[in-house]
């Protein structure tokens, strides 16, 4: 059986936190284009996943997986297969142990790199209730925060995840996961949680990388002003 090439970070126009171009349907096409099996729209603080959106996924072969980036007590948590839609009011880190079960997945986005959101040394704490770590796409052979990730991988014994927690469709496709699993989401969720999974990425350009952080700091800005 062929693994299931998936990404299960990802973000469209649907996000209430950030402006992003290309919406839900658009992202799929683009899966479709490239070849994916399985995607997760994670946005944050909203479960992106409805059964127009199920549908137009199943006609491009591909399996929709619903998922959420968490804001836990300020930080970014990946939840995939969620048992809430909305995180209206917040919630904190500490509910992590409660949120954990074994129909959900629980990934460190970016753990490492320096921003306000990542985890960084709180993810020592809660380690026990995480089932994966994410190998972002965002480095290259001059920048790469995914270094420390990967140590932590190993010493925590927890599965790799690769990802491109898209904000833009370019980036999307250069880092991504293949599964060997059944295509379920059930099946999947406990394939990851057993390491049966491999991380296939490109290193990006210094130029990509310069593009990156000078659409987040435009995005930061326009936000402020908007509040």
């Amino acid at each position: 059986m062929p693994k299931l090439k998936a990404d299960l970070h990802t973000h469209t126009s649907e996000d209430p936190r950030d402006i992003i171009k290309y919406n839900a349907y658009c992202l799929i096409d683009k899966a479709a284009i490239l070849g994916f099996d399985i995607l997760a729209i994670t946005n944050h603080d909203l479960v992106t996943y409805n059964k127009k959106l199920v549908k137009y996924a199943e006609k491009k072969d591909i399996l929709l997986i619903p998922g959420m980036e968490a804001t836990l007590s300020g930080k970014h948590v990946l939840i995939l297969n969620p048992e809430f839609n909305k995180n209206l009011n917040g919630r904190s880190i500490h509910d992590l142990p409660k949120l954990k079960s074994d129909k959900n997945l629980i990934i460190a986005p970016h753990p490492f790199f320096p921003q306000s959101k990542s985890l960084k040394s709180l993810f020592f704490a809660y380690a026990p209730y995480f089932d994966a770590i994410e190998f972002s796409h965002c480095y290259n052979n001059m920048v790469n925060f995914n270094k420390k990730t990967i140590q932590v991988s190993k010493q925590q014994n927890l599965p790799l995840i690769g990802t491109s927690d898209c904000h833009f469709l370019w980036e999307f496709g250069s880092t991504y996961s293949l599964i060997d699993s059944k295509k379920d989401p059930q099946s999947i969720i406990e394939a990851v949680k057993n390491g049966k999974i491999e991380v296939c990425s490109t290193p990006l350009s210094f130029l990509s990388m310069l593009r990156i952080a000078y659409k987040y700091f435009q995005l930061k800005l326009i936000m402020t002003i908007n509040r």
